[in-house]
């Protein structure tokens, strides 16, 4: 098992001007990380993942690059399955395309117009539908939200087709990924979390004649110095209100995000995007220490 580590911005990231955005890109790829996962929030700091990723591939040859995660329901299927795979075919095959339901926000949900309880079905309808237009030629497609005749969409992605990520604890998150995803990256979790609610992802796949590779259980890590920002607390509270100690799922530094890290090996899992949770005054310095620990 080969164990990969990326860095992803967050959603409320400052990285979000040319000089800075650009030697946080330059540092992950001269430190050899293996990939960039930007986050969407419209509200948010933080740039718009599409663009920032392609921003990024034009600066680099070998970093991965992904999403954590771009919102599925509200968008076109076949622009989001063109965009990707413009995105794969430039960057010379090296997507790594992460959907999600999008956060429980009122200010946020209404950048895509799709009521909440209205989501899951889109999502469930929209995700086969890409797959299908990054494969084949002619797709004819009739469901409650979608009408396609003769559908094609290129240029095809140079991967044949990429693998998609997706997140989520929830049971019916997890039954989702069994179902239809071919990766798992969940945040705010424990290792002992995923690897209690693996077993409900692997069940579904097989209920379904499906099977997640063993390199492609991941999860996001958070790490800081210092106190957890106020912000991270509350989010920590409304998402896990189960937790009892919210630096369960932080790392304390660089020592303490490898040690997390290592634990969440432990259980069988090899991908991760490390979060800094406060951001350093200057990104080469921050990633060329994080590279030698």
């Amino acid at each position: 098992m080969k164990v990969r580590i990326g860095y992803g911005l967050g959603v409320r990231s400052l990285t979000n001007d040319a000089e800075r955005f650009s030697s946080f890109v330059d540092a992950l790829e001269a430190n050899g990380f293996d990939s960039l996962w930007l986050s969407e929030r419209i509200s948010g700091d933080s740039p718009d993942p599409l663009i920032g990723l392609a921003v990024a591939a034009g600066r680099t040859t070998k970093l991965k690059l992904g999403t954590s995660v771009q919102v599925l329901p509200g968008r076109n299927p076949m622009l989001v399955a063109k965009e990707w795979a413009t995105l794969d075919r430039l960057s010379g095959g090296r997507a790594l395309p992460a959907f999600g339901l999008g956060v429980a926000d009122p200010g946020e949900q209404q950048a895509f117009m799709v009521d909440r309880k209205d989501r899951a079905a889109w999502f469930d309808e929209a995700l086969p539908l890409i797959r299908r237009l990054w494969t084949e030629d002619g797709v004819d497609h009739d469901g409650p939200r979608f009408h396609l005749r003769g559908a094609t969409v290129r240029p095809r992605p140079l991967q044949s087709p990429p693998d998609v990520w997706l997140g989520g604890l929830a049971p019916s998150e997890l039954r989702r990924i069994g179902r239809l995803g071919d990766g798992w990256l969940p945040s705010f979790c424990t290792p002992d979390d995923v690897a209690e609610r693996r077993r409900t992802i692997q069940e579904t796949a097989a209920e379904h004649g499906r099977e997640i590779d063993e390199e492609h259980w991941g999860a996001l890590v958070p790490y800081v110095d210092g106190e957890l920002p106020d912000a991270f607390v509350a989010a920590i509270s409304a998402r896990r209100p189960d937790l009892d100690d919210p630096t369960a799922i932080v790392g304390a530094g660089h020592k303490g995000l490898r040690d997390l890290i290592e634990r969440f090996c432990e259980v069988g899992f090899s991908k991760f995007v490390a979060i800094p949770l406060s951001e350093p005054p200057d990104w080469d310095d921050e990633l060329s220490r994080a590279a030698e620990v």
